[in-house]
């Protein structure tokens, strides 16, 4: 089926009301949980802190008064992608193929995180926000597909379409936060793994993910709102690891994650769809933040996402880098330091 078709996936999954995150959730005391675990409050996550996500109320605020900065209806055409042929051990190959989805190569394990390939990130295939350029890589081209990890439930972070395509082609273990479950089965994956923060699962060969914490939420509709849970992933490999934030706003708990789990060879983390400031901060780092954040995890290099491609809020599409160049300077890191990758273009870091 073409992944146009399905799209409809989003349509089904979409209006579900995900019985099995009510499962999970029902079984959870209010308060802390497990030590570490994600707190629960009245049978939802909350964040840690007690920070919350703006309301419904907030949201009708900003679209009533939008002034979104400047984007291209298409982009420059991206760079051809080629992706190396092998990946020595105590090395891995990182390419962005569009927002946060990244193809990481290391000895003998492949890893996708938050695939989307989809033209936008909507529950339906007409309307939301739309792609300015296409993906760096056709789903054709990618390698093995080991692993695919699942930051949230959003839709740029979670495509049904994408992964149905994905599970049809490659069978990855797909790894993901807690009530997850009912909605991927939409896309044929019947035997997710559901971690809670902090968890941990073995990849084999030396390999293994922990899902960390971050401060966001989830919903796909109006119903399900923090049903499922969110976060980031710390990719374990013999010689060093690697950060995948996910969506996050910032908080002290990436110095936690920086403590319990760095130092990491390379993060991957968010520079955009921060605008406005008093609806996005609690929900997304802006560049400024994103560098505390390189700092904070404990990084030796980092590369930007979440920028570019979707048009999700009112940064303008030149705004992020340049912003990050700013924020770069004033707090003496360079370039080399936290890159801005280009999409298809493949990079290889020691671990």
């Amino acid at each position: 089926m073409p992944l146009r078709r399905r799209s409809l996936l989003r349509l089904v999954a979409g209006a579900a009301l995900l019985g099995r995150q009510r499962a999970v959730l029902a079984n959870s005391a209010s308060g802390a949980g497990p030590a570490g675990a994600a707190p629960r409050d009245g049978g939802r996550f909350r964040n840690p802190g007690g920070v919350r996500a703006p309301g419904l109320g907030a949201l009708l605020r900003w679209q009533l008064a939008r002034a979104p900065g400047a984007w291209p209806a298409a982009a420059p055409a991206l760079t051809p992608a080629a992706l190396p042929a092998a990946v020595a051990p105590g090395e891995v190959a990182v390419t962005l193929v569009n927002h946060s989805t990244f193809l990481l190569q290391f000895a003998g394990l492949n890893v996708l995180t938050d695939p989307i390939w989809s033209e936008r990130c909507s529950p339906v295939p007409w309307a939301g926000p739309r792609r300015v350029h296409p993906p760096a890589l056709p789903l054709e081209a990618l390698p093995r597909i080991d692993v695919i990890l699942v930051s949230h439930n959003h839709y740029d972070h979670l495509d049904l379409p994408t992964l149905a395509a994905l599970q049809a082609r490659h069978r990855p273990r797909v790894v993901t936060g807690l009530g997850q479950r009912e909605l991927l089965a939409a896309a044929g994956i019947t035997a997710p793994v559901e971690l809670d923060w902090w968890g941990e699962h073995a990849l084999g060969g030396g390999y293994a993910v922990t899902f960390t914490p971050a401060q966001h939420f989830s919903a796909r509709g109006l119903f399900d709102r923090d049903l499922s849970l969110w976060g980031g992933f710390a990719v374990r490999a013999p010689a060093g690891a690697v950060y995948f934030a996910g969506d996050s706003g910032y908080a002290p708990l990436f110095r936690e994650i920086g403590a319990r789990l760095g130092p990491f060879a390379l993060a991957l983390l968010p520079i955009g769809a921060y605008r406005p400031r008093w609806f996005m901060s609690a929900l997304h780092c802006d560049p400024e933040e994103a560098v505390r954040v390189h700092r904070d995890v404990r990084a030796r290099r980092s590369l930007g996402m979440h920028f570019g491609c979707f048009p999700l809020a009112d940064d303008g599409y030149h705004e992020p880098a340049a912003e990050l160049e700013v924020a770069r300077r004033n707090a003496g890191v360079t370039a080399e330091e936290f890159a801005l990758p280009v999409p298809g273009r493949s990079l290889r870091y020691p671990l």
